[in-house]
């Protein structure tokens, strides 16, 4: 009887030590989430090499691409803060001819491509008031 009395207050003094350590404040602070997501908007100086690594992959025929121009990396709002964004506008081969022009953002994190998407409805925002400069590295891609 003894050593089971001992047992439950061992474990009742372990659970008051570590009671004692806990506290509402549980991770970060949301200015200290802002500042690190801050942290990670680094230009990212080989944007163009990034997207044709990642276009290669993502494209079902890379070397039939015609009209290809991609803006310059901006910041945009994106989650809690902003993210380097480029928009890049190519036209796909499909069935024998050219599909329509095809818009897609390229989102950076420490300057490097971190996500792409191209739904229609969600590029619209990001890229409606953009300059396109021609961008001839996609048209000329390879398998």
């Amino acid at each position: 009887m003894r050593k089971g009395a001992l047992a439950i207050a061992a474990v009742a003094t372990l659970g008051f030590a570590l009671g004692g350590c806990a506290s509402d404040d549980v991770g970060p602070s949301k200015a200290e989430l802002k500042a690190r997501w801050d942290a990670q908007n680094v230009y990212p100086q080989g944007y163009r090499q990034d997207l044709l690594a990642f276009l290669r992959t993502y494209l079902n025929e890379p070397s039939g691409v015609r009209a290809a121009s991609v803006s310059a990396p901006v910041l945009k709002e994106a989650g809690p803060g902003e993210r380097y964004m480029t928009c890049v506008r190519y036209s796909e081969r499909k069935d024998g001819g050219y599909a329509a022009p095809k818009d897609g953002v390229a989102v950076y994190v420490s300057g490097k491509l971190d996500r792409f998407f191209d739904v229609p409805k969600e590029v619209a925002p990001f890229c409606k008031d953009v300059a396109f400069a021609p961008f001839p590295e996609l048209e000329k891609l390879t398998r």
